[in-house]
């Protein structure tokens, strides 16, 4: 955060910022205050006149007093809707309430602040919300930047932004467009059903089947018949001709998952039909020609598994033409904040109830220490039990399971704090529990002061040093 304050300050003498206000005086004290700070300024005086300001002009940032005449601040938040919706807003006025703050946020304010307040807070207050407009901007960028690297849609449900994950994505657009075996590997909840049917979305294929089948969920007995399907009287109780799954995938994509539980009589089967391009149905006299793409994936190191004789080496080449290797979260955790947000989105609108729009920093602290065992797929479970349990619009560190918080709460306080100094221990400490303050109160700081037990000056100058 200290980082981004930093750049935001840097970045401020290209910030173009209109202050609407109905007062001269305090108009002419905005202007002179915020031209120090390296703004460019432009005034209004009045709702109206901020409007056609904004309609004639480009501004990043907009600080527009609550009481005046003609058009309050509330009803000039309504009509920038209809002509800039980007622009973000921070307001102020000498009645602030906690029902005035909460519906200027409804209309679309960024921030506010209560008259008579010190340059520093207003300065502050611009400050993060320049800050969040660009990282909103950053992410618009991010997600266009890898639809394009997914060739659009195909890969559009895989959430990241790690250099990894978008090496994948080139690799495995590239290789869409053939006909190639492809092996895909990881750990169990990496996401290689996902990247499967993101290979046939962005193959010529994508209009045919995509058909996935567990290997490893199908009894032996049974495999043959579901694989290849059988005829009529081929066995007892084959009362007429079933498709297999082969079949069912002409034209299209076959996912085999789990490879390596296929058994050994299955494996030569599998091996011809890779050669050959054909099939013999269960109980039939000849084989069936066949245009299927097969993608395989496993959690298991099948070349190990050839070593050990239980997997044929033969199948194992025609399986491995093209393979990706799907890295752990705990190996690629820049995407983990993305993915929290994408199942607070999914979960909050399935889910019934008040939206959890973000995690709070506590919460993504023990969130990135966690070691992840099953990947994406235990992130998503965590993040749908948080939606379900969370009392705010913010995750918190009690909405997480119990194993992923007693791994923090049982540490020392040296290694909780990183330090043995008295000094700098109080330092972090104050800076945790004003953050923690200010997610409680949903930013109020007047109500976090209470919390705190500290004047209400004490904590902004706090929230200054501490760059909150």
């Amino acid at each position: 955060m200290g980082d981004l304050n930093k750049r935001d300050k840097k970045d401020k003498k290209d910030k173009k910022l209109l202050v609407i206000d109905d007062e001269e005086n305090m108009r002419h004290m905005l202007s002179v205050l915020l031209q120090r700070e390296n703004f460019q300024v432009s005034l209004a005086a009045s709702g109206q006149q901020g409007l056609d300001s904004i309609r004639r002009n480009q501004f990043d940032i907009v600080l527009c007093d609550i009481k005046m005449p003609e058009m309050d601040g509330l009803e000039f938040l309504s009509a920038l809707k209809d002509v800039n919706t980007n622009v973000p807003v921070v307001m102020m006025s000498a009645f602030g309430t906690v029902d005035l703050a909460v519906q200027a946020m409804k209309e679309g304010a960024d921030d506010f602040i209560t008259k008579p307040f010190k340059g520093e807070e207003v300065v502050l207050a611009l400050e993060k919300a320049i800050g969040r407009q660009r990282l909103k901007k950053e992410n618009e960028e991010l997600r266009r930047q890898l639809s394009q690297i997914s060739g659009g849609n195909a890969f559009s449900r895989l959430v990241g932004k790690s250099e990894e994950l978008r090496r994948l994505i080139a690799q495995a657009t590239k290789i869409a467009k053939f006909t190639t075996t492809v092996l895909i590997t990881g750990e169990s909840g990496t996401g290689k059903e996902l990247f499967a049917q993101g290979i046939h979305q962005a193959s010529r294929r994508r209009g045919k089947p995509f058909v996935a089948v567990n290997c490893g969920s199908i009894p032996e007995s049974l495999l043959e018949s579901e694989l290849f399907g059988y005829i009529k009287g081929a066995f007892t109780g084959a009362d007429r001709d079933k498709k297999g799954l082969f079949k069912e995938a002409d034209g299209g994509t076959l996912f085999l998952d789990e490879i390596g539980e296929l058994p050994a009589p299955m494996q030569v089967k599998l091996l011809r039909v890779l050669q050959e391009n054909e099939f013999r149905p269960v109980g039939a006299g000849q084989s069936e020609k066949i245009d299927v793409r097969i993608i395989a994936a496993t959690a298991k190191d099948l070349a190990l598994e050839v070593e050990n004789g239980n997997f044929r080496q033969d199948l194992f080449y025609r399986l491995n033409v093209v393979h990706i290797h799907l890295p752990p979260l705990r190996k690629r955790l820049d995407d983990l904040p993305l993915l929290c947000a994408h199942f607070l989105k999914k979960y909050s609108l399935q889910l019934e109830g008040e939206e959890v729009r973000e995690v709070s920093p506590a919460a993504m602290e023990l969130l990135l220490r966690h070691p992840w065992p099953g990947n994406v797929r235990e992130l998503e479970n965590v993040m749908e039990r948080a939606v379900i349990l969370a009392d705010k619009n913010v995750l918190l560190p009690e909405d997480l399971p119990e194993n992923l918080r007693e791994s923090s709460r049982d540490r020392r306080l040296s290694d909780m704090l990183g330090t043995f100094s008295l000094k700098e221990g109080k330092k972090i400490l104050e800076y945790r529990l004003i953050a923690r303050a200010l997610e409680f109160t949903g930013g109020n700081k007047s109500r976090a002061s209470e919390l705190l037990e500290i004047s209400y000056p004490s904590l902004l100058a706090k929230i200054k040093e501490y760059d909150l």
